[in-house]
């Protein structure tokens, strides 16, 4: 039976982590900070990822849960990082729960100027870290546990000058698909996110107000996302709320691929 936390900063929040261990990977802004104190809020212990020490110590100061979080400043690309997380993790807590598998990076322009070095970045992070987060981190990974990939609207539609972006995104959505059979004589659930426009500290910084104001044009709610309805999402698939969804992919982006905005019609 779900329980209110009275102690939660968060309204209604419940107890559905309790006792659970959670790693967010890309944890210290954005949707990967969100999730990290939702999940909190939910009384999981967690294992924040970001590549910055500065960025990660900030995140920790903000989440500020004390010795209920623990940061690691590493590369998900960077197989040896990878094997000091999990170190990390064996020496902490001896298993985890959760693993949400969020890094990312954003990467746009013509196919044409795509240099192999930028293809070779943006894969190494994008899919390569992503993977080998999930393949490291699943000997931790408890029986009946989850896994949470980050993927993107872009996946469901053809976007100019994201070709090497969005088949970064397509190849986690589709690993995803993948890991719910291979995992599934484990009970381990596996779905992927697809965000639409959200409105994080790296979306504020590198999007003009007009291009703001055309992308919520498109967008049935009428608005852009946040952090928190992504994070909400996260917590929804990582919990035993959604112990029937596998293998899925939840658009969280308020309509964007599925429904017209009135004004379009």
């Amino acid at each position: 039976m779900t329980t209110l936390r009275e102690d939660s900063g968060m309204p209604n929040a419940t107890s559905r982590f309790d006792g659970k261990i959670a790693l967010v990977t890309g944890g210290s802004s954005g949707i990967g900070l969100a999730s990290a104190r939702r999940l909190l809020d939910e009384g999981a212990q967690v294992i924040i990822v970001a590549r910055g020490k500065p960025g990660v110590d900030a995140a920790v100061e903000e989440l500020n849960a004390g010795d209920r979080v623990i940061a690691f400043v590493g590369d998900v690309a960077d197989s040896s990082d990878l094997d000091a997380l999990v170190d990390v993790i064996t020496a902490s807590h001896g298993r985890l729960d959760v693993v949400f598998a969020n890094a990312g990076i954003a990467a746009f322009g013509p196919t044409p100027d795509i240099t192999e070095a930028e293809f070779d970045r943006v894969v190494a992070t994008n899919f390569k870290g992503v993977f080998f987060t999930v393949q490291k981190t699943l000997p931790l990974l408890a029986d009946g546990g989850a896994i949470v990939v980050t993927s993107s609207w872009a996946v469901h539609r053809g976007v100019p000058a994201a070709s090497l972006y969005s088949a970064t995104k397509a190849a986690v959505s589709n690993l995803a698909q993948s890991l719910a059979a291979e995992l599934a004589p484990r009970r381990i659930r596996v779905n992927s996110i697809s965000p639409g426009y959200i409105e994080t500290p790296s979306y504020r910084a590198n999007v003009s107000d007009a291009a703001k104001a055309a992308a919520v044009a498109t967008v049935a709610a009428g608005r852009l996302g946040t952090s928190e309805d992504v994070a909400a999402a996260v917590a929804f698939l990582a919990s035993d709320d959604a112990s029937y969804l596998n293998g899925q992919d939840l658009q969280v982006d308020g309509g964007l691929i599925a429904a017209v905005p009135a004004i379009m019609v």
